[in-house]
């Protein structure tokens, strides 16, 4: 069943030697990890986490640099509305209501409120909810389109503006719980309001970062796993505890190394331990199967030696296989999936040379049994073995058919069949990354549609002392907003010339711009009075030098094509209104925004995908080139990996999902974690091919590496399946994809592959023709 070890008087290799020196001192070894152990598990408790959107662009990105300048000169505040909705806006009781909302948020530090009731309070030199004053305001704001422009005003409803100044998740998380506690009592008793909503990235991003909070209940479930697999398949109490030592081993060290280097945990990073943990237990699967299968005669030490050298090359070649796939993400500009590649290489690192060294201490210290001593009731396993050779030879040109075709449909669904089929979609909306019955969802969803939207793009325009001030630039820059707001992709345009015809509106002259000079130039001398003084100016213009100004674009774009659009469109109508008023040539226009900054990322998602794919493609190729000698087993390692990536892209065409920040990396995941069955699979066939047939080198194979596939690829399944319980459709998504594509390669494995061989060696069963009355 398995070979058998060396003899005992042959001499040892410098890999045997080896192994016999860590076996030899196993507590030494076990002591060792054990000083390393504190330490790592304080670096590992430094690990923060931030699963904002913002945190994934590389802070290199040169649009990501200008936004930070520009929110040093602004403010790096975050759009949220608050949205009262009632049968009728204007009734007294209402507007007591939304008045004190309004107060209670206003005194929040850190939130700056605007509304249209603020403004009729300033206008009217306070406000009184009696039925005289709700009808003034009424008038108030429907004699102008200042306030249903910017979404402060619609039907049945009236919004309350919310400028929240964040720094970092935990500010931000903190403003809107100290928000959530000025208004807790209109949750429960909202009368007269039907209801108050709340709606903006920064709820969404307070959302995925509670949500993925909970990640740690994926561990708890692997691990459940992991110990009833192993009393399952090991049937052994110590062996259990070799094995969660070691993983807890792995663990601890690979996220000590992310606390160490100041890393912090983003919305794709549960992908990280759980990727170690996955391959880790995979390869002391492999490890401890072989040393299960101790034949009659050997001591367990020497067994133990062969089995560790046996599978050494092997599992190498494996886990560096899996690191180099991910470390291919580092050419990625998206900076969580970056971080990811690279703490993925350097965990499999650590956990390649903690598998050779821990577990083998840990073995011998702890004296796990052999089937010797655990003999199996009944080893399906083997007739399995037996039996797939001759069958996959039966079906091989049925087999290898069906596994093309699928490929290619698998590569059709990806990039699509030109004028049948387009490529599939990309998602970048993060409002998609959420739940879909959660009440923000909802809401999101049904009240957008009534609102000039919730994205946000700034226009930031720079120029030279003062220039901001001149009546000409001004004409310009109100020329500019209004054709802004005549383009179909903007909902609305907030700038220095809103906030002055405001407050002209407030002053009874009319909310029109002044045609007449010194009207402008009136207005202009007004800036420059007001710039320093009035709240409102302050997120709109540089009152220190009136050099800057920026405009605020909201609009209900949000994936890559809109935005480039929008984007187009602003450059567009800044150069008709330059050529209409020259003087706006002295400003530098510059887009801006977490907006753009998220349909840059989501640009970036495709070539994420296909370099990091062709990378590590190439790097596991290298590979092959020095663990098999053999060429044809250098390609066909690679089929049932492929065949599974492939067929996963059909899978998510027939559910409707779409390639999103967290399905992006499946291709490169599956490829680099899966290969470690092919290596296996073939280092084995190759090892009996040299002085057997094609049968007995995959029977060969099959009883001494099939088992160890099947289990290591049900540890994959079930640890990736763990993310399906995830809350975040992108995560959950992940784990179920995951899952399918590696019971899919398994399935390959174990047919697609060998029937290929048969065709490729040109090669049958031995005594086929006795068995089926064929000649051979």
């Amino acid at each position: 069943m398995s070979a058998p070890g060396p003899p005992s008087s042959a001499p040892l290799s410098p890999l045997a030697r080896f192994f016999t020196g860590v076996v030899g001192k196993a507590w030494w070894v076990i002591a060792v990890y054990a000083l390393l152990l504190p330490p790592a598990a304080w670096f590992s408790l430094k690990v923060g986490q931030d699963n904002s959107i913002d945190r994934l662009i590389v802070t290199s990105d040169p649009d990501y640099v200008a936004t930070r300048e520009f929110e040093r000169v602004f403010g790096a505040g975050e759009y949220a509305l608050l949205v009262a909705q009632a049968e009728n806006p204007f009734a007294p009781q209402v507007l007591d209501r939304v008045d004190r909302i309004e107060r209670a948020v206003a005194a929040v530090p850190g939130v700056t409120v605007n509304s249209a009731l603020s403004t009729f309070r300033r206008a009217r030199a306070g406000f009184s909810p009696t039925a005289e004053q709700a009808e003034s305001f009424r008038h108030f704001v429907s004699d102008t389109d200042l306030f249903r422009r910017q979404g402060l005003v619609g039907d049945g409803f009236l919004a309350i503006a919310l400028v929240v100044g964040v720094k970092d998740s935990e500010q931000r998380r903190d403003l809107l719980a100290a928000i959530d506690r000025a208004i807790a009592e209109v949750d429960t008793s909202p009368s007269p309001l039907s209801g108050l909503h709340r709606l903006g990235q920064p709820y969404v991003n307070v959302y995925l970062d509670q949500t993925q909070r909970t990640a740690w209940h994926y561990f708890v479930i692997f691990t459940a796993f992991v110990i009833v697999l192993n009393l399952s398949l090991y049937r052994s109490v110590r062996t259990l505890v070799a094995f969660l030592a070691t993983l807890g081993v792995c663990l601890a060290l690979s996220m000590a190394y992310i606390g160490m280097t100041g890393g912090m945990l983003t919305i794709v990073s549960p992908m990280v331990p759980m990727t170690i943990l996955v391959t880790a237990t995979a390869t002391l699967v492999y490890i401890h199967s072989r040393f299960m299968e101790r034949p009659a005669g050997h001591s367990v030490e020497a067994h133990q030696i062969f089995a560790l050298s046996n599978k050494f090359v092997a599992c190498t070649a494996s886990i560096f296989a899996t690191a180099t796939g991910f470390a291919a993400l580092a050419i990625s500009p998206i900076r969580p999936i970056r971080e990811m590649g690279i703490w993925v290489a350097v965990g499999l690192l650590f956990t390649w040379i903690t598998v050779f060294t821990l577990f083998p201490a840990l073995q011998k210290a702890l004296a796990t049994p052999t089937r010797l001593e655990r003999p199996a009731s009944e080893d399906w396993f083997v007739r399995i073995a037996h039996a797939l050779p001759k069958w996959s030879y039966r079906w091989r040109w049925p087999l290898v058919v069906t596994a093309l075709v699928l490929s290619a449909v698998g590569a059709a669904a990806l990039f699509g069949v030109p004028g049948v089929l387009g490529p599939m979609r990309i998602l970048t909306n993060p409002v998609e990354y959420m739940a879909h019955d959660t009440q923000l969802y909802r809401d999101i969803q049904r009240l957008t549609p009534s609102l000039p939207g919730l994205s946000i793009t700034q226009v930031w325009l720079r120029g030279s002392l003062g220039t901001v001030s001149e009546p000409d630039v001004l004409l310009g820059l109100h020329r500019f907003q209004q054709s802004l707001e005549a383009d179909p992709d903007v909902g609305a345009a907030v700038g220095p010339t809103t906030i002055l015809r405001m407050i002209r509106y407030i002053g009874g002259e009319g909310d029109g711009w002044p045609e007449d000079p010194a009207e402008r130039e009136a207005i202009s001398g007004e800036l420059e009075s007001l710039a320093s003084t009035e709240p409102m100016l302050h997120h709109f213009v540089d009152s220190h030098s009136l050099a800057q100004a920026q405009l605020t674009v909201i609009s209900r774009v949000l994936e890559r094509e809109g935005f480039e659009r929008l984007d187009s469109s602003i450059r567009r109508h800044w150069q008709e209104a330059m050529a209409e008023t020259p003087a706006l040539g002295e400003l530098q226009l510059t887009t801006v925004g977490l907006a753009p900054l998220n349909a840059k990322m989501a640009q970036s998602l495709v070539p994420t995908l296909v370099h990091s794919f062709l990378l590590t493609v190439v790097v596991i190729f290298s590979a092959f080139l020095l663990v098999f000698r053999n060429g044809p087993a250098r390609v066909m390692a690679m089929i049932p990996s492929i065949f599974a990536i492939l067929v996963m892209f059909i899978v998510m065409r027939a559910t409707g999902m779409m390639l999103n920040v967290a399905t992006i990396l499946i291709a490169s995941t599956i490829l680099g974690t899966s290969e470690n069955d092919q290596i296996h699979f073939f280092y084995h066939f190759l090892e009996k091919r040299h002085d057997g047939t094609v049968e007995q080198a995959l029977t060969h194979t099959f009883l001494v590496a099939g088992r160890a596939i099947f289990f290591a690829t049900l540890i994959n399944t079930a640890g990736f399946l763990a993310f399906a319980l995830a809350d975040l459709p992108p995560i959950r998504q992940f784990g179920v994809l995951s899952a399918v594509a590696f019971l899919l390669s398994m399935l390959a494995d174990f047919t697609a592959l060998p029937a290929a061989l048969w065709i490729l060696f040109r090669s049958k069963p031995d005594a086929w023709g006795t068995e089926t009355g064929e000649a051979n």
